[in-house]
């Protein structure tokens, strides 16, 4: 028969007796109670690191989505002059590689008012067809319609502003800006009433609160503009490409002129996000693992609790390396299926948080998701496959360190040390 000293490692008895070890008894329900509770804190651990950061992840994805759907990829503006040749300009940009489309545009900024309230604006003419480009917009058409949106003085603006504003389609915006007329008394403010053709809603509270869109042909005599175009906005089909776009723009463009693409416009807002995000990461890391060092404290008491046990494995010629791994399944087990679970526990709160979020709201009755302060209307979750699994094996790797040093200190008694422990 061949000795227990020479099976090989983990085998079945080795797992049988974990398994009797993780089914504490009575007398021993201190040790089982420490164990739930590290299998609590990897499960929650894990299962909040992974909620957090498919938020966080959603919540970028959500904006870059929405700021990149509404704004050029670069902006192209005149150094030399108004850009009276915009149209030209425009088409030659067009030809350049991986341009997706590109939108001349007349910008400046009002004060939209209505009967019951007032406020700032950024006014934006559009040409009827590069509106329809715009998706993010011609797609979130809630009232009204852009049929003839070029023929007539009717404007689209945000949700957000038509509440404010207390508008819907069809009723009267008067729009308000400084630069007006030139008179010999001075400069008058240009004041003028539009017709509120429809309203769009793309889900960002800033730019829902704040976009005008005007015809291109009335946005140019609204502003004194000398058939020129303040800027063109040129939009690609990969936006991460946009370093070595830049220099095929500037050469096409035909004359001088300043490009600003999108990460110089929001450098500060996505850099935040992205120490945000890793900072998040450390701290809840640390959840984990404590976690993990519940079930140092839990193996070593069980360790001391089981000297008898270890006494009779080593009497009847199990080596120090079976001792060892004995110990070892007890506390990764531990570990593995609290990541699991959390894993598990992770994955249905990030498919189901926006609607957790309305539940949590309408008990509380309190907005837990203000788009004033978030920017958008709902919750974001977007679990990343790379990040998701990085959590997963970060987990079960500090499980199973944690379990080293007590099954290391098991397997060093020998059966005469292991008996005073009793």
């Amino acid at each position: 028969m061949e000795p227990a000293g020479s099976t090989r490692p983990f085998a079945p008895f080795e797992w049988m007796i974990a398994g009797r070890y993780l089914r504490a008894r009575r007398k021993e329900g201190f040790i089982s109670v420490i164990a739930g509770f590290s299998f609590l804190g990897i499960t929650l651990g894990v299962a909040t690191l992974i909620i957090v950061m498919a938020v966080m992840n959603g919540f970028r994805t959500e904006l870059l989505t929405k700021i990149l759907g509404i704004n050029g990829h670069v902006v192209v503006q005149p150094i030399d002059g108004p850009l009276t040749d915009f149209a030209e300009v425009a088409e030659r940009l067009s030809k350049v590689k991986d341009v997706k489309f590109v939108i001349p545009l007349v910008e400046g900024q009002a004060l939209a008012s209505s009967p019951s309230a007032s406020g700032g604006v950024l006014v934006r003419g559009l040409r009827a067809q590069d509106l329809g480009k715009l998706q993010l917009v011609s797609r979130t058409i809630r009232d009204g319609t852009l049929e003839g949106f070029d023929d007539g003085e009717g404007v689209l603006i945000g949700r957000r502003l038509a509440d404010q504003l207390g508008l819907r389609a069809g009723d009267t915006l008067q729009l308000v800006t400084p630069k007006g007329a030139v008179t010999p008394m001075g400069v008058t403010p240009q004041i003028k009433s539009y017709r509120v053709a429809a309203i769009f809603e793309i889900g960002m509270s800033e730019y829902d609160a704040a976009f005008v869109f005007l015809p291109f042909a009335e946005a140019q005599a609204y502003f004194n503009r000398e058939d020129d175009a303040s800027a063109i906005e040129v939009y690609l089909d990969h936006p991460d490409q946009v370093a070595a776009a830049k220099p095929l723009l500037q050469q096409a463009a035909g004359r001088s002129v300043y490009l600003l693409d999108w990460r110089d416009r929001n450098r500060t807002f996505f850099s935040a996000l992205e120490v945000e995000r890793n900072v998040m990461f450390l701290i809840l890391t640390l959840i984990v693992l404590v976690a993990a060092l519940n079930i140092v404290s839990g193996l070593i008491m069980l360790v001391k609790d089981k000297g008898r046990d270890i006494a009779i494995l080593r009497t009847m010629g199990a080596t120090s390396g079976a001792v060892m791994r004995v110990f070892l399944i007890t506390g990764a087990s531990i570990g593995v299926v609290g990541t699991l679970a959390g894993f598990a526990l992770g994955m249905i709160v990030c498919w189901n948080i926006e609607a957790i979020r309305a539940f949590m709201a309408y008990v509380t009755n309190t907005e837990l998701f203000s788009p004033e302060i978030y920017f958008l209307s709902r919750l974001p979750a977007d679990p990343n496959v790379g990040e998701t699994a990085t959590v997963v094996l970060m987990a079960m790797a500090l499980s199973v360190i944690a379990t080293l040093y007590p099954s290391w200190r098991a397997a060093r008694l020998d059966p005469v040390e292991a008996l005073r422990y009793e």
